[in-house]
C-alpha cells in the first residue's frame, strides 16, 4: 500500500490509499481526492474500497467537521470500470447485490461536499450524487451513458439524478464555480464554513434532510421536530443560544 500526502497538509489523515490522496487544508476538513490518474479515475473494486476506507476514517475522526470529495482537473470520476463488470453473471450480480457498497457517502454522519471538474460520468456521477453538496466547474461534464452499454445506472443515477434536477428547478441546492481552478478552494471554503459550526447540530440536521425523501411530509416534520427537541440536551445548545444572547461568538465543544 503506498502512503501519499499533500504537501498543503495541516495534518494527515492516519491512512492513505494508492488510489486516493488524503489531506488536512483545514484541521476540520478532511479532502479525498482520487487518483486514478491513467484511468481517468475509472472506478474499480480497488478504487473504491480505498475511497470508501478514507471517507469511513474521516467520518469517525472527531477532529473533522466536512469532508470535500474530488478528482482531478480532467476528471472526477469517468464511470465504473467496465473491463472489471462486462463478463459478469445475471446470478454473480444478484447474488453479491453487485453496488449495493456503493452507498457508502449517502451513509456518512458528516456533510460531504463533491467538488467536480471534468468527467462525471455512470458511476463517477452517481458517487458524486451522493454528496450532500455538489460544486460544479465550467469544465464538468456530467452523464449517465449506461443505456449505450445495454444497461442502466445501478448506484442510484435513476433515483437520485431526478432528485436533483427537481431540486435545482427550484434553486435549492449546488452551483456551478465560474473559474477553472476555484471548484476545490470553493469546496473546501464552503467545508471549513459547515466544520465551524456545532457537529451535534449538523449532523441531526443532516439525518432530517436525508430522511426527507423517504418520508411522508407528516413523518418528515415528526423527526425534524423530535431532532429539534433531542438538541436542547446537548451543551452546545445552552451555548449557542448563550452566547447570542451576549452578543458574543459561540464556542462550541461538539457535545
Amino acid at each position: 500500500m503506498t502512503l501519499t500526502f499533500s504537501s498543503s497538509v495541516h495534518r494527515c489523515l492516519r491512512t492513505t490509499r494508492s488510489n486516493v490522496i488524503v489531506s488536512k487544508p483545514d484541521p476540520a476538513v478532511a479532502l479525498i481526492t482520487l487518483n486514478r490518474p491513467n484511468a481517468l479515475n475509472a472506478l474499480n473494486a480497488a478504487h473504491f474500497n480505498d475511497i470508501s476506507s478514507a471517507l469511513r476514517e474521516a467520518d469517525q475522526d472527531s477532529s473533522i467537521g466536512a469532508m470535500v470529495i474530488t478528482g482531478s482537473d480532467k476528471a472526477f470520476a469517468a464511470g465504473a470500470d467496465i473491463k472489471e463488470m462486462k463478463d459478469k453473471t445475471f446470478a454473480e450480480a444478484y447474488m453479491s447485490d453487485f453496488l449495493a457498497n456503493w452507498e457508502v457517502i449517502a451513509k456518512l454522519r458528516k456533510p460531504v461536499i463533491a467538488a467536480v471538474s471534468g468527467y462525471a460520468l455512470g458511476g463517477g456521477l452517481e458517487l458524486a450524487l451522493q454528496a450532500d453538496i455538489l460544486l460544479a466547474a465550467p469544465s464538468a461534464k456530467l452523464g449517465q451513458p449506461e443505456i449505450n452499454l445495454g444497461v442502466i445506472p445501478g448506484g442510484g443515477g435513476t433515483q437520485r439524478l431526478a432528485r436533483l434536477i427537481e431540486a435545482e428547478r427550484w434553486g435549492l441546492i449546488n452551483r456551478v464555480v465560474r473559474e477553472e481552478s476555484g471548484v476545490v478552494d470553493a469546496a473546501i471554503k464552503l467545508a471549513k464554513e459547515v466544520a465551524s459550526k456545532s457537529r451535534v447540530a449538523v449532523t441531526a440536521g443532516k439525518e432530517a434532510v436525508n430522511a426527507a425523501s423517504e418520508l411522508s411530509l407528516s413523518e418528515g416534520l415528526r423527526l425534524e421536530r423530535r431532532l429539534f427537541h433531542s438538541l436542547f440536551a446537548t451543551k452546545d445548545q445552552k451555548e449557542g443560544m448563550t452566547a447570542f444572547a451576549e452578543k458574543r461568538k459561540p464556542e462550541w465543544t461538539h457535545s
